[in-house]
């Protein structure tokens, strides 16, 4: 069995940021770092999966994934 691909290939690097970057905007309480980390992950899950890692592709998965990041925060304290 082949392993999971661990980084992505260097032509699709800036593919890979400018996907981050629109989702990083979008998701302002995402630290950038695990945004990036986040579409760099879902690239190469695709492509290990024989799925063509287009930018929309991505984007809509990692976008999955980030919204599931931040519902899965436990709601604010209130004040007593």
């Amino acid at each position: 069995m082949p392993a999971l691909a661990t980084r992505v290939s260097v032509g699709d690097t800036a593919l890979c940021d400018r996907v981050s970057a629109r989702l990083a905007a979008e998701f302002r309480k995402v630290p950038a770092d695990t945004v990036g980390r986040c579409v760099t992950d879902v690239w190469a899950c695709a492509d290990h999966l024989g799925i063509p890692p287009t930018p929309d592709v991505v984007e809509r998965v990692a976008r999955e994934h980030l919204l599931a990041i931040v519902n899965s925060a436990p709601p604010p304290r209130s004040a007593r």
